[in-house]
């Protein structure tokens, strides 16, 4: 069973802070009230020692501003990741910890997810995390490839966009580290889409679409409007559009850009990666 943080947060806020408004306004008077009446001062009441909160509203008061500033902090500022696999290497590698910006694409309502101001759209080439569109409870991470109405097609490891192929520049082969020491080998280049530039693998040999994969077996595909269709940088390993089809728009969580810790187990040494922290995302 997946843990749901934003719901957990939000029943979180509304319980404590549902707790220190009923004392507030019902249970505090009535105290002060009585304090009140035996004290010679009646406006010091809350503070003698007679005047006593109970417990749980001393957590309350004390969770409440904590808890409600990580609720609005994440669901409409910066939200935390962690990368789980190597689909976006060599941007982005297995046991990064990333940052996404969650009001780059407008603000969304916690938990429901529902989009309350319209501030931007991605453009062709952001990194950016989405809800798997087979399963909203997983997040997914991927390059925006084709916006609503483009024709993507893919074929001999070049991406075309409205029948225009996306340039890449050969850098040379590829030397994994950790976890992504299995693309060893693997061909790096450096492809323009849209003006981003960012490196990409790809192996030689290897079929356009991985095992199962059948939305671009026939050629070009349009984007529908208010859907994004996905790729991983690993181009020969990554569970993408090309298998599952298009993002909705309603998915959208965010745009990635920044690596703000690296942890990877597998790597010789140290499992940190000092060089990736706080590395921008392009």
């Amino acid at each position: 069973m997946t843990f749901d943080f934003p719901a957990f947060l939000v029943l979180a806020s509304a319980l404590t802070g549902g707790i220190w408004l009923l004392d507030a306004v019902l249970f505090a008077p009535r105290r002060r009230a009585v304090v009140a009446a035996d004290v010679d001062d009646p406006s010091a009441a809350e503070t003698h020692p007679a005047y006593k909160e109970p417990i749980l509203v001393e957590y309350a008061k004390s969770f409440f501003p904590v808890i409600f500033a990580v609720l609005v902090l994440r669901s409409f500022l910066v939200e935390p990741f962690r990368i789980p696999s190597n689909s976006m290497m060599p941007t982005l590698l297995t046991g990064d910890f990333i940052l996404v910006n969650k009001f780059s694409y407008g603000l969304r309502l916690p938990v429901v997810n529902t989009k309350v101001v319209d501030i931007g759209e991605p453009r062709r080439g952001d990194v950016v995390v989405f809800k798997f569109p087979l399963d909203p409870k997983t997040d997914y991470i991927k390059r925006v490839v084709g916006l609503p109405g483009d024709e993507v097609a893919y074929h001999d490891k070049t991406i075309y966009v409205n029948g225009e192929a996306m340039p890449q520049l050969p850098i040379g082969t590829y030397t994994g580290v950790g976890s992504g020491k299995e693309m060893t080998g693997a061909r790096e280049a450096l492809e323009s889409l849209s003006g981003v530039d960012h490196a990409i693998l790809k192996r030689p040999g290897a079929p356009d679409l991985p095992f199962g994969c059948q939305v671009l077996a026939f050629g070009a595909v349009k984007v529908p409007e208010g859907h994004y269709f996905v790729m991983g940088d690993n181009r020969d390993n990554s569970n993408d559009s090309r298998c599952w089809g298009f993002v909705p728009e309603d998915n959208l969580v965010g745009k990635a850009f920044a690596i703000w810790m690296h942890w990877d187990g597998q790597r010789d040494g140290f499992p940190i990666a000092w060089s990736r922290l706080w590395e921008g995302i392009n």
